[in-house]
């Protein structure tokens, strides 16, 4: 990767707060993008410094964490109980750079199998307000212990929601913490955080803050009302996702305020690690190849349907679905189509785990039809990168996507999307019949949510696929040409967190100096 193109921008300090990271903790996309993108701000010259929770799961000698003296026996008084925990150091080292990592250690609320949800029950941990509380507390006192001056602290979800909240309240003459800014970025909105009211007792903050202008969601407080409402700015992962929340459709509730602080709200699209998704260096893949080797990637779909337990037929195509067996995900509509696949002599493989319904109806499809049908229940990174090397036709029917991250990377691997066109999706696929003689076709899309409409595109896919190689030629090296990089996503945040910063700085004298933090 390289930077010489990019502007330059003065060296800031930036707290990056995310309770999932990779390769510590993963759930899904937030973990790429908590790791991806403060490598790339670090490209750009920030000293980058990222904090999130030590899960029960985390190992410590596999990920390197040790203590850091002056970090242990952090002490917080939480819903009338003393509570200890330490922070402890690692860092996350890459072909491109490091970043200075910490974990908040704490027996009573993070030496856990789970992260938000107890897997025994599947339910929320009952606590989930106070160990995130104690999550947005220890982001200070990491801070003040290391005698360390953020200039932005950037939030992810609502998980860490109540820093912004406890910035402009509690800590606000705090002298380490008075020209910080926040960043609140929201990757999904309806995970919001939601509470009894007798959680606020536990906060610390003014009777004010409780407030349908605050974090006051319907009798109830929300974390991430708090983070929408005491950021600094907004961020979503898209810019389509970014209008569609101010909208009763799209706004799980928080149209309204989301509405009143449009100003503040910014799309900036996620970008790929083009490292760990690279079909010309791919471990993950039998073959690797490029746009000048494309023929090649027949190699890794033989490879893919010999792993899913299918038949590999020349001239069949494969249909590759990555994603959580939920409705949102557009498993619905699957569902009432999967007929129609099957009829159209394609073959599916899927890849996820989620709702019951759907593991037992693809299971069962599956049994019935295993020359056509490939499954496996549960996330598996090597599979997954196969997936998208190996299929020439990729599924996303999301009802809603904020940014979508495969779709990219099928792109980037010569696989083409059938996408609906909400958030993330109508910003990266552009659609045969939407092409110009300025921007090539890379995919296909539709828009009312129906099965119907997913099926006609589909078709259009199956079809381009069966009888116009030239044009799906076109389209896999269009996709394989994109800059889906973190170069251009990093420094939109760059300029972003400049422009928050910048009213702190004199109109008159020379630019100020950050002091050079030494990473711990």
């Amino acid at each position: 990767m390289t930077t010489s193109s990019n502007p330059t921008f003065p060296p800031r300090s930036i707290l990056f707060l995310s309770t999932e990271v990779y390769p510590y903790a993963k759930t899904g996309g937030l973990a790429d993008v908590s790791s991806a993108l403060p490598q790339a701000l670090r490209e750009l010259g920030h000293d980058v410094r990222a904090m999130m929770p030590k899960y029960g799961f985390i190992g410590e000698k596999k990920q390197k964490i040790h203590l850091i003296n002056r970090l242990q026996g952090i002490e917080y008084t939480v819903g009338g109980r003393e509570i200890v925990t330490n922070l402890k150091s690692s860092a996350i080292l890459t072909q491109r750079t490091r970043i200075q990592m910490y974990l908040l250690e704490s027996e009573e609320y993070f030496q856990r199998l789970g992260m938000y949800v107890d897997p025994e029950t599947g339910t929320d941990y009952p606590d989930n307000d106070e160990r995130f509380l104690v999550y947005a507390l220890s982001a200070f006192e990491l801070c003040r212990r290391l005698l360390w001056k953020p200039d932005i602290i950037h939030c992810n979800d609502w998980q860490c929601g109540l820093v912004t909240a406890l910035l402009k309240g509690p800590f606000k003459d705090d002298p380490l913490f008075k020209d910080t800014k926040t960043v609140f970025t929201i990757h999904n909105l309806a995970y919001q955080g939601n509470f009894p009211a007798s959680t606020f007792e536990k906060l610390g903050l003014p009777e004010s803050f409780f407030t349908p202008e605050g974090l006051e969601f319907f009798g109830q407080v929300s974390y991430l009302k708090a983070g929408i409402a005491y950021a600094d700015a907004i961020t979503t992962v898209s810019p389509t996702y970014a209008h569609e929340i101010r909208t009763p459709e799209y706004g799980c509730g928080m149209e309204g305020i989301l509405a009143k602080r449009k100003r503040d709200i910014h799309g900036i699209l996620n970008g790929i690690d083009p490292i760990v998704w690279n079909p010309q260096q791919d471990i993950n893949i039998v073959r690797p190849f490029s746009v000048d080797k494309l023929a090649d990637k027949e190699e890794c779909k033989k490879d893919l349907c010999f792993a899913m337990g299918i038949p590999y037929t020349e001239g069949t195509p494969v249909l590759g679905m990555i994603a959580r067996l939920t409705d949102q995900k557009g498993f619905d509509l699957l569902a009432e189509i999967v007929d129609k696949i099957l009829e159209s002599e394609a073959q599916l493989v899927i890849l996820g785990e989620g709702e019951k319904k759907y593991v037992e109806l693809f299971t069962r499809l599956q049994k019935k039809y295993p020359k056509q049908i490939g499954i496996h229940l549960g996330f598996h990174d090597n599979l997954a990168h196969k997936i998208e090397a190996g299929s020439d036709i990729f599924l996303m029917p999301s009802a809603y996507e904020p940014c979508g991250l495969n779709q990219m990377y099928s792109m980037h691997y010569g696989t083409v999307p059938v996408v609906r066109k909400t958030g993330g999706l109508a910003d990266t696929v552009i659609d045969v019949e939407d092409a110009t003689q300025r921007t090539h076709p890379t995919g296909f899309t539709f828009e009312k949510y129906e099965a119907r409409a997913f099926w006609r595109a589909i078709e259009r896919a199956l079809r381009t696929y069966r009888k116009e190689k030239t044009l799906w030629h076109q389209m896999q090296v269009t996709g394989m040409k994109r800059d889906f990089s973190w170069d251009r996503s990093a420094v939109e945040y760059a300029q972003l967190y400049e422009k928050l910063l910048l009213p702190t700085v004199p109109s008159a004298g020379p630019e100020r100096k950050l002091e050079e933090h030494p990473a711990v």
